[in-house]
């Protein structure tokens, strides 16, 4: 048995958000006394989609493809964007039913001490989108003070353009996140928005 080896697993696990070294632990001895081929599909898993998976040209969502289902879809309204932060806030409001436009990921909110500014949220490319279909634009940021920040900025950025840009307001708490927040919640998030 290799100590180093099973260490280098250990510490690959840990770089997941909420694994500590004692769950990492129970992983690794799982993996290794109860279930190897679940390891090793999940290792070819792993590697094919860290491999495969890009970011969608139109949204900035992950997919497999140069546009993802979403921005490809000739059902959904060119005319709604919704910005939210990351895929987990998409798959919210998805999973809602509540929202039948496009989608924009900033990837983040704006936070000058941790070096995120407009470029990092893709502030340019965002105002390039709306150029065109888009006639209105839904914040759909955290209620905390970087989504708050980065949803002031980004509506000082998108008013000039001529576009609707109105807030979700209803069902979230202050300092919420909206990946944890139920779907009911958000549905009624959504219908009641209000403009900035």
């Amino acid at each position: 048995m290799n100590d180093a080896l099973i260490e280098q697993l250990i510490d690959a696990f840990r770089c997941l958000p909420g694994v500590g070294r004692k769950s990492a632990q129970r992983m690794v001895w799982h993996l290794l006394e109860r279930d190897r081929s679940g390891g090793e599909a999940l290792s070819k898993v792993l590697h094919e989609t860290l491999t495969r998976i890009g970011e969608c040209q139109g949204c900035r969502n992950f997919c497999e493809t140069q546009i993802c289902r979403i921005c490809a879809d000739p059902k959904r309204d060119k005319s709604q964007l919704c910005v939210v932060e990351s895929p987990a806030d998409v798959m919210a409001l998805e999973q809602s039913g509540s929202f039948q436009g496009h989608y924009f990921l900033t990837k983040g909110n704006l936070s000058p001490i941790d070096g995120i500014g407009p470029k990092e949220i893709g502030a340019e490319a965002l105002v390039a989108r709306c150029q065109s279909d888009v006639q209105e634009v839904v914040i759909a940021l955290d209620s905390t003070v970087e989504g708050e920040a980065t949803s002031h900025y980004l509506s000082d950025r998108l008013l000039p353009l001529g576009v609707v840009v109105s807030r979700i307001a209803h069902g979230i708490p202050m300092g919420g996140e909206l990946e944890f927040v139920d779907g009911g919640t958000l549905a009624h998030a959504m219908l009641g928005r209000k403009p900035i």
